[in-house]
C-alpha cells in the first residue's frame, strides 16, 4: 500500500544505478538551435525546486531550455482541458491519478514504456504499485514523483492556552470530539476542528476508510456512499458542523478557505496534507504555533495517499528532448533537490529524509510513516465528475437542507451512471 501511494517523477537515467544522471547516454542534446520545452505545473510552492532541477539539467543539457508555466490548480485542469482540445499541450506537465486515465485513454499522453526499455532504466528504484498508477493499456506514461499523505495539524498556541495536551497517535474520534469541544470558544470565533467539503484532506475520504467504508469499488462498477460503513463516517464529519458545532458552519468555510482560518487562529485543528507545511513555515503567524500528528483513527487508522507525475504531451514538438528532461525529473538527483525543498515527499526509493529534515519546526516524518497504513486515492476514468457530486449533494447536508443519508443515496445514484457510462 505504501508503495501504491507514491506518484509520478521521472526515472533515473544511464544504466539504472541509484544515481540518476542527468540524461544517461543522450544527454547534452546536441548542437544547433536550442529547443525549447514548455512545463506546466500547478504549485508555486514547488517552482523553486522545479527551477533548481531544470539548472541541474542544463548542465548536462544546455541546447535545452525548459519554461516553467505556474496555473492555480483551480485553473489548471480547465486550462489544460482548452489546451488539449487545440492541439496546444504543454511538452511536460503535471498529472494527477484522478485526470490520468482520461487524458491516456483520450490518446493526449505518449507513453515512455519503450523508451524506458531501450535507456535501461532501473525501475526498482520506485514501488511497483505505484507505476502502476501511471500505467494505461499496458504501457507505462510516467515514473513516480512524489507522494502525499494528510495529517492533524494543529495551533499549539490555542491548546496552551486552554491547558489541553497536543494530539498524539492514540487519539480516535471521540478524541477528536472530546478536544474540539474544549477548545471551541464562540465569542471569540474559534473553532476545535474545521471539517469543509474536500475529498482528499478533509471531506470523507479519510474518515471513510478509517470506518472499513469504501468510495469506489475495486472493479470501478459502483460508488460506496449506500453502504452503512461510509454513510457513517460521513454522518459523524457532518454532525461536527450541525450537531456538536466544534467546527465553522459550511457558509463560513465557504467565505474563507480552511487555511486562512487556520492561518488566522480561527480553526485550532484541521486535517490538511503534507504540501501544506511549505505555506504555514511562510506564514507569519503559523510559522512558530501549529504543529502536525497523525490523523485520529477510527476502527482502523488509515490516511488517503496520491501523488503527482510528469507526463509528455503526445504531440509534443520535441519528444526526444522532452524524455531526456523527463527522464531527470525522475532521477535521484532530481528527488534529492525536491526533499530539501519541503515541498513534496519524493517517490524515488531512499530520498525521504532530506524531507523530514528540511523543515524542524514540524513533525514532517508523521507524513512518511502514514504511508504504511495509507490507502491509494480512489479514482475512475471520469472521477471529477463524481466527485463533483460529492460536493453538490454534501454541501446540501452540511448547510442543514438534507440528510447525511440523502445526500450519500443521492451521490450514488448520479456517481453510479458516471461508471456505468465509463463502461460503454
Amino acid at each position: 500500500m505504501v508503495a501504491l501511494m507514491v506518484v509520478l517523477t521521472a526515472c533515473s537515467g544511464g544504466s539504472g544505478a541509484e544515481e540518476g544522471n542527468a540524461g544517461g547516454a543522450n544527454a547534452g542534446a546536441g548542437s544547433g538551435d536550442k529547443v525549447k520545452l514548455r512545463y506546466a505545473i500547478w504549485d508555486k510552492n514547488q517552482e523553486p525546486a522545479m527551477q533548481e532541477i531544470i539548472r541541474k539539467f542544463n548542465e548536462a543539457n544546455p541546447n535545452i531550455s525548459v519554461t516553467v508555466e505556474v496555473t492555480p490548480f483551480d485553473q489548471y485542469w480547465t486550462k489544460l482541458e482548452t489546451a488539449a482540445a487545440g492541439k496546444s499541450l504543454p511538452d511536460l506537465f503535471w498529472m494527477n491519478p484522478a485526470n490520468f486515465l482520461k487524458y491516456a485513454s483520450n490518446g493526449q499522453l505518449a507513453p515512455i514504456s519503450d523508451k524506458i526499455a531501450a535507456d535501461q532504466v532501473d525501475m526498482a528504484n520506485y514501488p511497483q504499485a505505484l507505476i502502476d498508477l501511471y500505467t494505461f493499456d499496458g504501457k507505462v506514461y510516467s515514473f513516480p514523483k512524489d507522494f502525499d499523505t494528510i495529517g492533524l495539524w494543529y495551533n499549539k498556541e490555542l491548546f496552551d492556552k486552554a491547558g489541553v495536551p497536543y494530539p498524539d497517535d492514540t487519539w480516535d474520534w471521540n478524541k477528536l470530539v472530546e478536544v474540539s469541544k474544549q477548545l471551541t470558544d464562540p465569542a471569540k470565533g474559534i473553532f476545535g476542528f474545521a471539517a469543509p467539503i474536500d475529498s482528499q484532506q478533509q471531506l470523507g475520504y479519510n474518515f471513510i476508510f478509517q470506518n472499513e467504508g469504501y468510495v469506489i469499488s475495486e472493479d470501478k462498477k459502483s460508488l460506496g456512499y449506500g453502504e452503512p460503513a461510509t454513510i457513517e463516517a460521513m454522518r459523524f464529519l457532518n454532525d461536527l458542523v450541525l450537531k456538536y458545532k466544534v467546527s465553522p458552519s459550511l457558509q463560513q468555510m465557504t467565505d474563507n478557505t480552511v487555511n486562512v482560518l487556520f492561518e488566522s487562529g480561527k480553526a485550532a485543528m484541521i486535517t490538511a496534507g503534507s504540501w501544506n507545511q511549505i505555506e504555514f513555515s511562510q506564514n507569519e503567524y503559523t510559522k512558530d504555533k501549529v504543529d502536525v500528528a497523525p490523523l485520529p483513527q477510527g476502527k482502523k487508522r488509515a490516511t488517503v495517499i496520491n501523488g503527482l507525475g510528469n507526463v509528455i504531451a503526445a504531440n509534443a514538438k520535441h519528444p526526444e528532448e522532452a524524455w531526456l528532461f523527463s527522464k531527470f525529473l525522475g532521477s535521484k538527483e532530481a528527488a534529492d533537490i525536491q526533499a530539501a525543498s519541503g515541498a513534496v515527499i519524493p517517490a524515488f526509493n531512499g530520498t525521504q529524509a532530506p524531507f523530514v529534515e528540511s523543515n524542524s519546526a514540524f513533525d514532517l516524518q508523521v507524513f512518511v510513516d502514514a504511508a504504511k497504513y495509507a490507502v491509494p486515492y480512489p479514482i475512475s476514468l471520469e472521477t471529477r465528475k463524481w466527485q463533483q457530486f460529492e460536493i453538490d449533494y454534501f454541501k446540501r447536508a452540511w448547510a442543514g437542507e438534507i440528510s447525511v443519508e440523502e445526500a450519500a443515496k443521492m451521490v450514488n445514484e448520479a456517481g453510479n451512471k458516471v461508471l456505468a457510462e465509463e463502461r460503454r
